[in-house]
């Protein structure tokens, strides 16, 4: 990194650099429940103060995939509140905004909107919280982009195929390519990168002078053979990535040696797993970019909530603690009790000297009781701290070191221990559950005819994105197409027989890993549009009974004329939408001057390294079992037969308008953008 003189502004991009805020996160908690709140405008009144060009999110702004009204309402009023203003935006778009955000019904960044003041532009991706589900593929992120409080970027629809087309700024003589992937689950990601799907597009026209930034979403830790994505393969030409989804705060870039770019990840800016790696101080970065120079400030939260955490081994305090002593878990008591007041002492040490940081710290103290002793009673000793602690239920954590993985049973090595990621607390999903059930589960109540891999998909939708269809129609998806196959193979109806070819049927499956992925998905979109079906019959039905009394009021009234229908005029406020739109900002109309600038793969040109890297001779690709989530496009509603006069027919259905991409191979330039869709200014 370089310095960048305080007198360049024209030239300096500011940018408020966050992630992982987590938005609605225990909210209903008495002590922590505005937690997240409170940081939040801690965040945004540190943009605005510093008068940033515009603020970087890195995914996870919201905790829950659907937000309460509460949380929608606060991030809404948060955004409002500091992002919208006179300010002149000083930077300018070049690149393709219908591209850019071409999942938007406005696709265009929000502060060249006429009917918009945006003070402060808010640019982020989606996390594995907040991501796009259901038969829509929404998620809240949508909301706020089509209220035009943020814009979101980075979205991918294709499982197959990943084309990355940056985001191109320009302020004075600095240009921004700005990269974004949301959250993908890692599996998928990882094999994809293996496969060399993923491909990021650079402009063709002065590639060396661009200062490229990458935002991504994934596991950086590794949780297994494919759970993670490697730095290195992302491609070399990037200049700094900012990388979310990890709690722990190490916003300080660091270089990485083999691809020459920086990383900085910033980590939470809430404790939401009581973990080592969540008791590292929370900042947010002031990152200034001066053509290919940069700087990171690193801005501590004065509002986080302060945790502290220990672990204590009993077996290490022989001449204290002796299993055999009847009291001795009193001793054990006491000794914890002192624990814990030692670092109450120290919270409110730290506390003295930042009156914004709340009254009650997050203490955790985790106890090994192996060795022969026994716990005392939690909530007992949870009473005594209750007016002190946020989380008095969950200060004492117990736990049994399993002495047989060690090979020295008298060290215990809590690396091995505290393997967990800060960011997540716990690496165990939904389908790994299930996996480990059937694995362990007696013969009688194994699967015969689905897959653990399958049934693991369809519980993870159930309970992560509420599609309440999923495991039926998983069910009966694979129910028909075991019976195709037994009528095929012309199987005798003899129950012998029949098990046989369902247990041969079902381990070629097993075997065949992308084909099961593709009946996962087919199921599930099958569910989705199960639901589309169930809503649209509802509204339907509601449709009909007013259809019916329309009906018998006419029979009434035969000398009634027939019923009208009124048309509505809308005014829109045109000259207070000029008024805005000139308020002393320098981009163009939303770069359409610009937009004919063309792209080129990244994976064409020579890389930034002398020697050429091969990363599938260094990477194993696992077929451990892979979460796919499939992003599909509203199902179509079969059409009602109608019995009833030809004025129901004047429902109309509507059309999701979408952008297409095409790829001119012979000139290695995938991305070939179609006509933008111009908003003309008022």
């Amino acid at each position: 990194m370089s310095r960048i003189n305080s007198g360049d502004e024209e030239d300096t991009f500011k940018i408020l650099v966050a992630t992982d805020i987590h938005l609605g996160y225990l909210e209903k908690d008495p002590v922590r429940g505005n937690d997240t709140f409170v940081t939040f405008d801690e965040i945004l009144r540190h943009a605005q103060q510093k008068e940033v060009d515009f603020i970087l999110l890195g995914g996870d702004l919201f905790h829950e995939n659907k937000p309460s009204r509460k949380t929608l309402h606060a991030c809404v009023e948060l955004l409002r509140k500091y992002c919208m203003g006179d300010h002149p935006v000083r930077f300018e778009i070049l690149s393709d905004q219908s591209v850019n955000f071409g999942f938007s019904k406005f696709p265009w960044v929000n502060y060249q909107d006429g009917n918009l003041n945006i003070s402060i532009p808010v640019f982020s991706i989606h996390g594995n919280h907040d991501d796009p589900t259901g038969a829509d593929a929404l998620c809240a992120l949508d909301i706020l982009s089509s209220a035009g409080l943020l814009n979101h970027f980075g979205r991918s629809s294709s499982v197959e195929k990943i084309d990355i087309s940056p985001i191109l700024l320009h302020k004075g003589s600095t240009k921004i390519a700005l990269y974004g992937l949301g959250s993908i689950p890692d599996e998928r990601l990882y094999r994809m990168f293996v496969n060399k799907q993923v491909t990021m597009l650079r402009p063709k026209e002065d590639e060396d002078n661009w200062f490229n930034l990458f935002v991504i979403h994934q596991n950086r830790s590794k949780h297994g053979a494919t759970n993670y994505i490697p730095e290195q393969f992302l491609d070399d030409f990037i200049d700094l990535v900012i990388w979310g989804h990890e709690h722990e705060c190490k916003i300080a870039p660091t270089r990485n040696e083999q691809q020459l770019f920086y990383v900085s990840q910033p980590g939470s800016s809430v404790v939401t797993s009581l973990s080592p790696g969540e008791a590292i101080k929370k900042h947010i970065g002031l990152l200034h970019i001066k053509g290919k120079k940069m700087n990171m400030e690193k801005i501590p939260l004065e509002t986080a909530r302060s945790f502290y955490i220990e672990d204590i081994v009993l077996a290490d305090h022989p001449d204290i603690f002796n299993p055999d002593n009847p009291k001795v878990t009193q001793a054990v008591q006491a000794f914890c009790m002192e624990k814990v007041e030692t670092l109450l002492d120290n919270a409110e040490r730290e506390r003295l000297g930042n009156p914004r940081q709340p009254e009650k710290p997050l203490i955790r103290l985790r106890v090994d009781y192996s060795g022969g002793f026994e716990p005392f009673s939690i909530h007992r000793f949870s009473q005594k701290f209750m007016e002190r602690a946020a989380n008095p239920k969950d200060i004492i954590h117990f736990f049994r070191h399993r002495e047989q993985k060690e090979k020295n049973e008298d060290e215990i090595n809590f690396g091995k221990l505290t393997t967990r990621p800060a960011s997540e607390g716990t690496t165990l999903r939904v389908e790994d559950l299930v996996k480990q059930y059937f694995q362990t589960a007696e013969k009688k109540v194994q699967l015969s005819l689905l897959t653990e891999r399958g049934m693991g998909e369809a519980v993870q939708e159930f309970v992560d994105k509420e599609e309440k269809d999923a495991i039926e129609e998983l069910v009966k998806f694979q129910l028909e197409k075991t019976q195709r196959f037994l009528k095929e193979r012309h199987t005798d109806a003899e129950e012998a027989k029949i098990d046989e070819e369902v247990r041969k049927f079902r381990e070629t499956r097993k075997e065949n890993i992308e084909e099961e992925e593709e009946e996962v998905r087919e199921a599930m979109t099958r569910a989705r549009a199960h639901r589309s079906h169930e809503a649209a019959l509802a509204s339907g039905s509601s449709d009909d009974d007013l259809m019916a009394l329309g009906m018998s009021e006419q029979k009434t009234n035969d000398d009634s004329d027939a019923c009208t229908s009124l048309s509505f005029s809308r005014g829109r406020g045109r000259a207070r939408g000029q008024a805005r739109g000139g308020r002393g900002q320098i981009s163009t109309s939303r770069g359409a001057s610009r937009r004919g600038r063309a792209f080129k793969s990244a994976r064409q040109q020579p890389l930034r390294n002398s020697s050429a890297k091969n990363y599938s001779e260094d990477i194993i690709d696992d077929d451990s079992d892979v979460e796919e989530v499939s992003f599909t496009a509203a199902s179509k509603v079969t059409q009602r037969l109608s019995s009833m006069s030809t004025s129901s027919k004047s429902s109309q259905s509507q059309i999701t308008r979408g952008v297409d991409f095409e790829s001119d191979e012979d000139e290695f330039d995938p991305f070939k953008s179609t006509a933008t869709s111009r908003r003309k200014h008022r």
